[in-house]
Protein backbone atom coordinates (compact mmCIF):
# COMPACT_ATOMS: atom_id res chain seq x y z
CA UNK A 1 0.00 0.00 0.00
CA UNK A 2 1.11 3.53 -0.75
CA UNK A 3 0.47 6.65 1.31
CA UNK A 4 -1.38 9.63 -0.11
CA UNK A 5 -2.53 12.97 1.25
CA UNK A 6 -5.38 15.12 0.09
CA UNK A 7 -5.72 18.73 1.02
CA UNK A 8 -9.22 20.15 1.39
CA UNK A 9 -10.45 23.73 1.25
CA UNK A 10 -13.98 25.02 1.51
CA UNK A 11 -15.31 26.21 -1.84
CA UNK A 12 -17.26 28.95 -0.02
CA UNK A 13 -15.30 30.73 2.72
CA UNK A 14 -18.56 31.90 4.32
CA UNK A 15 -19.21 28.30 5.32
CA UNK A 16 -16.45 28.83 7.90
CA UNK A 17 -16.54 32.56 8.61
CA UNK A 18 -20.31 32.94 8.87
CA UNK A 19 -22.22 29.70 9.05
CA UNK A 20 -22.84 26.78 6.74
CA UNK A 21 -26.04 26.51 4.79
CA UNK A 22 -28.25 23.56 5.79
CA UNK A 23 -27.00 21.69 2.70
CA UNK A 24 -23.33 22.40 3.51
CA UNK A 25 -23.89 21.35 7.12
CA UNK A 26 -25.44 18.07 6.02
CA UNK A 27 -22.67 17.33 3.52
CA UNK A 28 -19.92 18.13 6.05
CA UNK A 29 -21.61 15.72 8.48
CA UNK A 30 -21.55 13.03 5.78
CA UNK A 31 -17.88 13.86 5.12
CA UNK A 32 -16.99 13.43 8.79
CA UNK A 33 -18.83 10.10 9.03
CA UNK A 34 -17.17 8.92 5.81
CA UNK A 35 -13.68 9.79 7.08
CA UNK A 36 -14.38 8.07 10.41
CA UNK A 37 -15.55 4.96 8.55
CA UNK A 38 -12.38 4.87 6.46
CA UNK A 39 -10.29 5.32 9.61
CA UNK A 40 -12.06 2.38 11.25
CA UNK A 41 -11.18 0.27 8.19
CA UNK A 42 -7.50 1.31 8.41
CA UNK A 43 -7.60 3.31 5.17
CA UNK A 44 -7.35 6.77 6.75
CA UNK A 45 -4.31 7.20 8.98
CA UNK A 46 -4.96 10.74 10.16
CA UNK A 47 -7.36 13.53 9.22
CA UNK A 48 -7.96 17.00 10.56
CA UNK A 49 -8.08 20.69 9.82
CA UNK A 50 -6.48 23.92 10.82
CA UNK A 51 -8.35 25.83 13.50
CA UNK A 52 -8.26 29.24 11.82
CA UNK A 53 -11.37 30.29 9.93
CA UNK A 54 -10.00 32.43 7.12
CA UNK A 55 -8.82 32.04 3.54
CA UNK A 56 -5.80 29.98 4.72
CA UNK A 57 -7.95 27.29 6.39
CA UNK A 58 -7.46 23.76 5.10
CA UNK A 59 -7.87 20.15 6.09
CA UNK A 60 -5.79 17.09 5.32
CA UNK A 61 -6.48 13.40 5.02
CA UNK A 62 -3.51 10.99 5.02
CA UNK A 63 -4.57 7.58 3.75
CA UNK A 64 -3.51 4.33 2.12
CA UNK A 65 -4.31 3.14 -1.40
CA UNK A 66 -2.90 0.61 -3.85
CA UNK A 67 -2.10 3.24 -6.48
CA UNK A 68 -2.89 6.77 -7.62
CA UNK A 69 -6.01 5.67 -9.50
CA UNK A 70 -7.47 4.13 -6.35
CA UNK A 71 -6.36 7.17 -4.34
CA UNK A 72 -8.16 9.51 -6.75
CA UNK A 73 -11.32 7.40 -6.46
CA UNK A 74 -11.15 7.66 -2.65
CA UNK A 75 -10.86 11.44 -2.87
CA UNK A 76 -13.78 11.70 -5.32
CA UNK A 77 -15.92 9.48 -3.06
CA UNK A 78 -15.56 11.96 -0.17
CA UNK A 79 -19.05 13.48 0.24
CA UNK A 80 -17.56 16.97 0.71
CA UNK A 81 -15.73 16.73 -2.60
CA UNK A 82 -18.56 14.97 -4.45
CA UNK A 83 -21.04 17.48 -3.00
CA UNK A 84 -18.94 20.46 -4.09
CA UNK A 85 -18.52 22.06 -0.66
CA UNK A 86 -14.77 21.35 -0.61
CA UNK A 87 -12.15 21.21 -3.30
CA UNK A 88 -9.36 18.66 -2.98
CA UNK A 89 -5.78 18.27 -4.16
CA UNK A 90 -4.21 14.80 -4.12
CA UNK A 91 -0.51 14.19 -3.42
CA UNK A 92 1.65 11.08 -3.11
CA UNK A 93 2.92 11.14 0.48
CA UNK A 94 5.39 9.44 2.76
CA UNK A 95 5.29 9.79 6.53
CA UNK A 96 8.91 9.98 7.61
CA UNK A 97 8.05 9.50 11.27
CA UNK A 98 4.96 8.34 13.14
CA UNK A 99 4.51 8.78 16.88
CA UNK A 100 2.79 6.16 18.98
CA UNK A 101 1.74 9.01 21.27
CA UNK A 102 -0.83 10.46 18.84
CA UNK A 103 -4.22 10.70 20.49
CA UNK A 104 -7.47 11.83 18.97
CA UNK A 105 -9.53 14.17 21.13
Amino acid sequence: MQQFLYRLQATRLGMLTEEPTPSEDSIVGEHFAHIQGLAAKGVVLVAGRTLNNDERTFGIVVFLAENETEAAAIVQADPAVAGGVMKAELFPFWAAAWSSKIQVQ
